[in-house]
This record gives structure tokens, C-alpha cells and sequence, in this order.
């Protein structure tokens, strides 16, 4: 296991409850702009259709707390949808991750197997899956090991079926603040690989990826600090080092005067859906 997934790992966790909540302060807004980017409920429906009456196959790739799915029933009308139960396969190396989504899933979502293993590491069953998706899940898949992350990804959607990655671009916060944290306090550091690697891996992998960018910024009033630093130590999985010695500290402290402001704070996203056919 690399350093950052065990980091991870340990702020996935019940130990880390207090700053996922503070994270999730922030970053729940994530899946309500990626449920508003694209017609998901037809997405659902072409895929009912293209099946038949069976039900839906659906991969969640490092499902994280499951906010996702929510967010679709949210802001998407999911739940209005004409399609039958999902069957959603829940994939993530840490077993709190499992057991919190597959409680927080909401109808049309059922839950089926689960894979207590990182993507790259996952054999994916024969007939794969009708629709999977990554959703801000792969920061932590080591640069050498992202080819093999992609060719399983391919090998996990079912042919005529439907494969979505969202993740940070390079100019995005997600990857933009950790290189700047790694340059001021961890050194040996690994950065997080962007989006844009992400699509030329996949096109490695016989995949024709189309990207739609989605841009906006995370925002928290002036008087949540407590949580704006619980978010930047989440968004690095470390939390050595509080608000005050980040805005201490270059290149972080340039970086977060830009984003701090007299209305509070915004943290500047730049984020690729990516959708790739089997």
C-alpha cells in the first residue's frame, strides 16, 4: 500500500469522522455540479433501454461515503426516472468507505457486490458493468500504476456500455493546492496525477475519451475556518499543519490569499468529466 492510499485510508475511517464531515462542508457541492453537468436521468434511461428488462449494472469506483448517488437523486431526478433497481457495485480499499455507502445509498441504487481493493488491483467479473463511474476517486492511484487503472476501467465496462471519470484538472484545486502543499511541507511527496493524465491513459487503453469541463468554486463563508482547514487537510490527506501555518507557509499562503476574501472563501475548481464507451 502507497503512503497517500494508507493516508487516506486513515481519514476514511471512524477516527477521521470529524474531518470528513468537515470536508464534505465544502466538497458536497462537488457532485451536485456534477449531477447538474449532463442529462443524467437519460443517460439511465438510454442504458435501461439499450439492456432491456433486466436491471442496471452500475461500478462505483472508490465510492468514498456514497454522495454521489445522492446527489443524482438530488439534482438529477433520478428517482423520477423509468428505469428498474440499480444494482450498484461498490468499489473502495477501505472498508469503513464500503459500509458507509452502501447505508447512505438511495433508491433507485441497490446495493450488490463490493470490492474492498483499489481499481487496479480489481479483476472485473466477465460480463462488466452497464455504467461505472470514478467521481473524484483516483488522486490517490501512483503515477506508474495509472495505466493499469485505466486498462482495468476499460475491462470493467460491458461492451455498448458507459464509463465517467471526474476528476481535477492540473489548473484545478484539488491538484494545484496539493503540488503547493507538497512543495512547502512534504517534499518527498507524490502529487496527485490530473485529469489530463487520466484521458491519455484511457486513449492508451483503446478508449476514445470526450471531456466536458465543469467549472466553478467551492465556497465557505468568513466564519468557517474550522472547517476551510479541515477541508485543505482532506483535500491532502495531512493534517499536520493547521490554517494558520498554511497561511503561513509558501506556496500555500499565496495560493490561499487568492482564494480568502472579506465574503469568505473560493477555492477555484477546474474539473474534467470524462466519458469513454466500452
Amino acid at each position: 500500500m502507497t503512503d497517500i492510499l494508507e493516508r487516506s485510508n486513515t481519514h476514511w475511517s471512524e477516527a477521521g469522522r470529524t474531518g470528513m464531515h468537515a470536508f464534505y462542508h465544502l466538497a458536497t457541492e462537488d457532485y451536485r455540479h456534477l449531477a447538474q453537468a449532463r442529462d443524467w436521468r437519460g443517460v439511465f434511461e438510454d442504458a435501461q433501454a439499450r439492456v432491456g428488462d433486466r436491471a442496471l449494472r452500475l461500478l462505483d469506483v472508490a465510492c468514498g461515503s456514497g454522495k454521489f448517488p445522492n446527489a443524482l437523486v438530488r439534482h438529477a431526478g433520478l428517482a423520477e426516472a423509468r428505469i428498474l433497481p440499480v444494482e450498484t457495485a461498490l468499489l473502495d480499499p477501505s472498508a469503513f468507505s464500503l459500509a458507509e455507502a452502501r447505508a447512505a445509498l438511495p433508491t433507485p441504487f441497490v446495493p450488490a457486490a463490493e470490492y474492498e481493493t483499489t481499481l487496479q488491483d480489481c479483476a472485473p467479473p466477465d460480463a462488466g458493468w452497464d455504467i461505472g463511474w470514478a467521481t473524484h476517486a483516483l488522486y490517490t492511484v501512483p503515477e506508474a500504476e495509472l495505466d493499469a487503472a485505466a486498462a482495468q476501467f476499460a475491462d470493467a465496462i460491458a461492451p455498448g456500455g458507459l464509463g465517467l471519470i471526474a476528476h481535477s484538472a492540473a489548473a484545478g484545486h484539488y491538484i494545484d493546492f496539493h503540488r503547493r502543499w507538497l512543495s512547502a511541507f512534504d517534499s518527498q511527496g507524490v502529487s496527485y496525477v490530473p485529469a489530463e493524465a487520466i484521458a491519455e491513459a484511457l486513449r492508451g487503453a483503446g478508449l476514445l475519451p470526450e471531456v466536458h469541463r465543469v467549472r466553478y468554486n467551492s465556497i465557505a463563508g468568513p466564519g468557517d475556518a474550522a472547517a476551510v482547514e479541515g477541508y485543505l487537510q482532506r483535500c491532502v490527506f495531512d493534517d499536520r499543519a493547521g490554517l494558520d501555518v498554511m497561511k503561513a507557509t509558501e506556496p500555500v499562503a499565496s495560493y490561499l490569499a487568492q482564494c480568502e476574501g472579506a465574503d469568505g472563501w473560493r477555492f477555484p475548481q477546474d474539473v474534467w468529466l470524462i466519458t469513454v464507451t466500452g
